[in-house]
């Protein structure tokens, strides 16, 4: 479903994609930042916690909408989709460390 354009720039830099083409039809899911916060609201101390409890928090998202990691199409990892990555000096709680985003499309 998804076709991957790259351009040469992408290689220079990391390990993703120029860009990602979804094809027609498609259902999108866009996820907030999602921080490393568990259900229960406490946050983990190091980085370390609170990235592995955000992506434990994104994995729950994508099921909720009967999709899965395969279905990302901004995501780190081999399947080399596009990637943006952005430097904050503080995010919406002083604790929260890290927080990550997703857009996924599945047919």
């Amino acid at each position: 479903m998804n076709t991957i354009h790259n351009i040469g720039v992408s290689a220079q830099i990391g390990r993703y994609s120029d860009g990602v083409e979804v094809s027609g039809n498609a259902r999108w899911l866009h996820t907030s930042g999602t921080p490393g916060i568990r259900s229960d609201g406490t946050v983990p101390e190091t980085i370390e916690a609170q990235a592995e409890q955000a992506w434990k928090n994104i994995l729950a998202i994508l099921e909720a909408a009967g999709m899965g990691v395969a279905d990302i199409v901004k995501y780190l990892g081999e399947a080399r989709p596009a990637f943006m990555l952005s430097v904050v000096t503080e995010l919406i709680r002083p604790e929260i460390l890290v927080e990550i985003e997703v857009f996924a499309a599945k047919a």
